[in-house]
């Protein structure tokens, strides 16, 4: 298997067969496990064996394929499914922190990222040290010998800034920090994070991994003493665990991810290169789009921009009447989904954020963060043009 592609081991890593020999992966719709007699019992509870199981809080057949394909397809050691992706970044970060420890974070994250960061762990004693994620000048003068974690999105939501994960990485392995990255925008298809030096990487497995809107998901990617000596102790006391049904429809949606996300990326770059200098828009958003600041980091660091653009209409008013004009994307908050999706986020995602921050961020009151489905692409960009002419 290690010499295989990812979008094999999408399809094929970590399968588990009942006695039937079944093609497609069973569902293991359990919460405990029998044993043969209680001397068993307490041997497996004392170690657990390979494929021997307790509990699916902590840990059932059919999550453990999810697992185990996830962690091929990423080139990790191990991975801990999570019941969604805010339960993977909280669960990451207070597995390892304790009151006292330092935190260097990129200030631009999502809402409920920053919330965990800026409420949660300052909360418990945690100092953060907020930064210009895209300035390595910023994270050397903010990373201390004290500090526990540095953490970053490596393409920030929604401005969709491109972070320099080797850059990061060396500064904060200098100083002995373990590199947390989150990288739903780069996506498993396109990632190369654990080669360029983070230690952990997380994703919000409800995006592009389900990809069809069905489950909310996450997961935590690292060494096998990471996942298995500090992650799954925190995980499986506090039930932040994945369910296997939920666990199953991940590991059907691996197998045609590849596919899904190179259709979306190619589809997100021809609608960002024909809405780029439209008249009804003041800024035209997208890493693959050679008019971004990181776009040669971005090509460097994935080959493609992603899935995801960012638009400006310059006003609240403005953005609003494109949006209620729109016939095929809708109005959500997620991304990543067969659907394509459209997300105002100074109203949503980030509402909560202070107008000074908001600005800081780029986030401003005209800004549309738009995820391509896998609608076509032509029909997908006639709708934007006609919501843009009414905007």
């Amino acid at each position: 298997m290690t010499t295989w592609n990812k979008r094999t081991k999408a399809v094929h890593a970590g399968t588990r067969r009942s006695q039937y020999n079944e093609v497609s992966e069973a569902i293991f719709l359990t919460q405990g496990f029998v044993y043969d007699t209680a001397e068993d019992a307490q041997a497996r509870f004392v170690k657990a064996g390979p494929d021997e199981f307790i509990y699916a809080r902590y840990g059932n057949p059919t999550t453990a394929m999810f697992e185990d394909r996830i962690a091929a397809i990423e080139g990790a050691e191990d991975a801990f499914a999570t019941a969604s992706g805010m339960a993977a970044v909280s669960g990451a970060l207070m597995a390892v922190l304790k009151a006292g420890d330092h935190v260097v974070s990129a200030r631009a994250l999502f809402g409920s990222c920053l919330y965990v960061l800026e409420e949660v762990l300052t909360r418990y004693g945690v100092e953060v040290t907020f930064v210009d994620g895209t300035d390595l000048d910023q994270w050397r003068a903010a990373l201390r010998p004290d500090t526990k974690v540095a953490f970053f999105e490596s393409i920030s939501n929604p401005a969709l800034e491109v972070a320099d994960i080797a850059g990061i990485a060396a500064l904060a392995h200098a100083q002995g920090a373990l590199v947390m990255v989150d990288n739903v925008f780069a996506t498993p298809v396109y990632s190369r994070a654990f080669e360029l030096g983070a230690d952990v990487v997380i994703y919000s497995a409800t995006k592009h991994i389900d990809g069809q809107g069905r489950a909310l998901a996450g997961v935590i990617l690292g060494s096998k003493a990471f996942i298995r000596g500090t992650v799954e102790p925190y995980m499986k006391h506090t039930g932040g665990s994945m369910s296997p049904f939920t666990a199953w429809m991940l590991v059907k949606g691996l197998e045609h991810m590849d596919l899904r996300v190179r259709a979306q990326a190619a589809s997100a770059l021809h609608i960002a290169s024909a809405l780029e200098g439209h008249p009804k828009l003041t800024r035209v958003i997208y890493p693959g789009l050679p008019s971004h600041p990181q776009h040669d980091l971005c090509v460097a660091q994935m080959g493609v921009g992603g899935t995801v653009l960012a638009i400006d209409t310059g006003s609240q008013e403005a953005s609003f009447r494109m949006l209620n004009a729109l016939g095929i994307f809708l109005i959500s908050n997620n991304l990543g989904d067969a659907k394509s999706i459209a997300t105002p986020p100074a109203s949503t995602t980030h509402q909560r954020l202070p107008a000074d921050q908001k600005a800081h961020l780029g986030i401003t009151p005209g800004l549309i963060r738009l995820s391509v489905g896998l609608e076509d692409a032509d029909d997908l960009l006639a709708d934007l043009k006609q919501a843009l002419d009414q905007a």
